[in-house]
């Protein structure tokens, strides 16, 4: 498909009630360009493309115009089952990442093949001056270091970056909820020596407390040590 035909077909999916939803999710976007097609049909669609071997043209239009055809781009590189390739467009595509909802729907399969080379793009990515680049390496350490993999340096590198970015700092409260919901004893001490900024400290507690994974008493212990507003 050219990548025009790849647009039309977008447009032809459209929901316009769920534009309209959609639109009120992403403010960083400009509402022009959401073609407000729903999810399920961009995965789908994606995963046809890979399989028809029709990707190829629209993977090296960057920018796109659209923001479904970037969530679309997303859900292509997800699908690619060769690992080098898949490192390569990631790292291409990343720089064109403008919000938090592609940034996230971004989880590359081939990535779990070879987490120790994952690792260093991690370390490369959570150094970067773009906002959601560091999103994504904060969502990658989430996803694929808070079980077996665990190591104690992957919370701290986390706990290192300094942002005002509201985007980055949602997604750090959001790494450590999840990690005190997977690792509570090793992650604890980073709630208690208050190694966060204020800000993304309680809002990872707040978001640790409406976990169904932490237990009542942890959530009281939790909520007691909440960090005092500036």
């Amino acid at each position: 498909m050219t990548n025009e035909e790849i647009r039309q077909e977008l447009f032809s999916l459209q929901d316009k009630e769920y534009r309209a939803f959609q639109i009120k999710l992403i403010p960083t976007v400009d509402p022009e360009t959401v073609i407000g097609t729903r999810t399920p049909a961009l995965r789908a669609f994606g995963k046809r493309l890979v399989k028809e071997g029709e990707a190829e043209g629209f993977l090296t239009e960057l920018p796109h115009s659209y923001f479904d055809e970037n969530q679309l781009h997303a859900f292509i590189l997800s699908e690619i089952k060769d690992e080098e390739r898949c490192f390569q467009e990631v790292e291409r595509f990343l720089p064109y990442v403008d919000n938090w909802a592609t940034c996230d729907q971004l989880s590359p399969k081939a990535f779990k093949k070879n987490r120790e080379r994952l690792l260093l793009y991690i370390r490369k990515w959570i150094l970067s001056d773009e906002v959601y680049t560091i999103r994504f390496a904060i969502g990658m350490l989430m996803q694929h270091y808070l079980d077996e993999d665990f190591k104690l340096e992957y919370p701290e590198m986390v706990a290192q970056v300094q942002s005002e970015e509201y985007y980055v700092n949602m997604m750090i409260a959001w790494y450590f909820a999840t990690a005190l919901a997977k690792q509570y004893d090793a992650v604890i001490p980073f709630i208690e020596k208050q190694k966060l900024e204020a800000w993304t400290h309680n809002k990872a507690i707040q978001k640790a407390v409406e976990s169904r994974r932490i237990s009542p008493e942890q959530k009281d212990y939790l909520r007691s040590l909440k960090a005092a507003r500036k």
